[in-house]
This record gives C-alpha cells, sequence and structure tokens, in this order.
C-alpha cells in the first residue's frame, strides 16, 4: 500500500442496468496535489466522484482511501468532503445557518469559530446572515466549498467548484484550494473549464464512455507527438513569416482568423514543440523579438478532443 496516495484505484466497475458508467478505471491521486477529472458528458466523472464521496459502490474492483480499503455499503470515507452535482443547501436558511445545520447532520459539535473561519476563507463573511436563496451560483458554489471545508478533509472532491464564478472569485477559490494542497491536502477537481485545470491541476485523468484514455502530469500532454496550432506576435511580422516558412516542422496556418491576425502583424503556425523551440530560437538570433506565443488550443484542449474522439471511433 504506497501511504503517498489518497487514492488508489484498480479495475473499479459500474454499471446501472444495461448502462456501462465505469468500465475497468484505474486512479492514482498523489497526497497532496489537485488532480483533474475531465471527460465528456457521460463519460462516467460523476459516478466516479460519487464513489470517492461514498454515495455509490463499485460493482468490482479495488479502492483505496487515504490508505484505507472502501467497503461495501454506502458511506462516506473518514477524511472525505465534497459534492457532486452542486452543493445540497437549504433556501430559506442563511448561509452561516446552513452551515450550522449540516455540522448538526453530521452528529458532531462544529464550533461556531469554526463556521465563521470556513466562511471568511471562501469569502462570504459579508453574506454571513443572508438566505441562500438569493445567491447566485457562484455563491452557492463557494458555500459548498466551506461546507466541505468544516471536517478539515484530507481528501477533497469537488464538481464544478468554479462554475457561475467571475474571474475575481475564481482566484479566490483558487488561491484555497492551493493553500489546502500545501496543508497536504488532497483534491479531486471535475471541470469543463480547461483553463481551471491547467491552472490548478499536477495531473489529470481523462475519461471517455467510462474507460480511462490518459493519466498523467500535464507536462505528458504537451510532450505528446501531437500537433498544436500557435499565434505568434513579433516586431517584424514579414521576416517571421518568411523564417516560419523556412523552418521546418512549421506550418503556416492560412484560413480566415489566421488572416485577420496577419492584419495585426500575428501569424498562425501548426507545429510539434520541438520546432517551435526553433522558431523562437531562430527569431531571437535574428534580433526578431516575440512579444506573443500562445496556443490556439491548449494542449490539454486539444488532448482531450483528440483522445475522446479516437476513444469514440474505436467503440
Amino acid at each position: 500500500m504506497d501511504t503517498r496516495l489518497s487514492v488508489r484505484a484498480r479495475g473499479i466497475s459500474k454499471c446501472f442496468g444495461d448502462v456501462v458508467a465505469l468500465d475497468g478505471i484505474d486512479l492514482d491521486v498523489t497526497q497532496g496535489q489537485i488532480h483533474g477529472l475531465v471527460g465528456p458528458n457521460g463519460a462516467g466523472k460523476t459516478t466516479l466522484l460519487g464513489l470517492l464521496l461514498g454515495l455509490a459502490v463499485a460493482d468490482s474492483g479495488r479502492l483505496e482511501i487515504l490508505g484505507t480499503p472502501v467497503g461495501r455499503t454506502l458511506a462516506a470515507p473518514d477524511g472525505v468532503a465534497g459534492f457532486v452535482d452542486g452543493p445540497g443547501l437549504y433556501p430559506a436558511l442563511t448561509a452561516r445557518q446552513n452551515l450550522g445545520a449540516l455540522a448538526a447532520l453530521r452528529g458532531g459539535k462544529t464550533p461556531t469559530s469554526r463556521v465563521d473561519e470556513v466562511l471568511d476563507r471562501v469569502g462570504l463573511t459579508d453574506v454571513a446572515d443572508d438566505r441562500t436563496r438569493g445567491f447566485s451560483l457562484g455563491m452557492r458554489q463557494r458555500l459548498g466549498l466551506a461546507a466541505a471545508l468544516l471536517t478539515k478533509p484530507r481528501l477533497l472532491v469537488l464538481d464544478e467548484p468554479s462554475n457561475g464564478l467571475d474571474p475575481a472569485g475564481t482566484r479566490h477559490v483558487h488561491g484555497v484550494l492551493d493553500q489546502l494542497t500545501a496543508d497536504g491536502t488532497s483534491v479531486v477537481l471535475s471541470s469543463h473549464r480547461m483553463d481551471d485545470l491547467e491552472a490548478l491541476c499536477s495531473e489529470v485523468t481523462i475519461l471517455a464512455t467510462g474507460r480511462v484514455v490518459f493519466s498523467g502530469p500535464l507536462g505528458k500532454l504537451a510532450a505528446e507527438n501531437r500537433e498544436l496550432g500557435y499565434r505568434l506576435l513579433t516586431s517584424d511580422a514579414r521576416a517571421a513569416r518568411l523564417m516560419a516558412a523556412d523552418t521546418a516542422g512549421i506550418h503556416l496556418v492560412d484560413d480566415a482568423a489566421a488572416r485577420h491576425g496577419a492584419a495585426e502583424g500575428r501569424l498562425v503556425v501548426s507545429a510539434l514543440l520541438p520546432a517551435l523551440d526553433e522558431l523562437v530560437a531562430r527569431l531571437v538570433h535574428a534580433g526578431i523579438a516575440v512579444r506573443e506565443l500562445t496556443p490556439v488550443v491548449s494542449p490539454l484542449e486539444a488532448a482531450f478532443l483528440a483522445l475522446t474522439d479516437q476513444q469514440g471511433a474505436d467503440g
């Protein structure tokens, strides 16, 4: 048993009637890291999160959470908290009353100071005594995070935690999650927002039709032999275009968006990372400043589209 793993799943399968939700899933979540869970609708993400939270039981396979094998009964494993499909709240109660009611349902004695602490941590102190029926989606998500933090979990399982958040709220939640992992808490985070996952996650698992099609560090996705498109802005667009055309492995993209960008001094190129590195080095050596180099589609999104499309084709 690897004590560095907060989650160790091997061969996990789950069916609902004739529907196969999970088909032989393997998953490792390292202690003190944020692990992203990605997949199209119906890929099995919600089912997997439910297993981690004790809301469902696998039909077969082995699941260990925080070093303890998970049994065959519905129960939240000790040290685990979170939410799936959004937090459950009482709309007639205030934020503070919701947390107090949840603490009472769990049977433990949670001091008022702890409730105030988690409300402050997620940035809801100013609305702590407002009824949650008037909360926006983003505020409800933050209150759900506060509820999950009440018990000081060692594994936090979150489904779309940034859903409905404005940029300031997203930055605040990211800060909370980063601090939690710095303190040793592990986080499993499901999201459709690739920017969130790339900003937060050390590793990701991509699911398609109930199977793992990739699991590992984000850097491994960027290193895969897969061409990506990049927007390139330089101090001399004409010279950069000529140099790009003369660099092995660099392909100029000629579509409407690229032609519009060219009018502004931007190029759109398609390349593997080694060829792109070579182009940048040549530009700098020639005294051409590189002012912007951004993926048209992020490595995670590109891998997600390629891998899930391939899985669908194989199916």
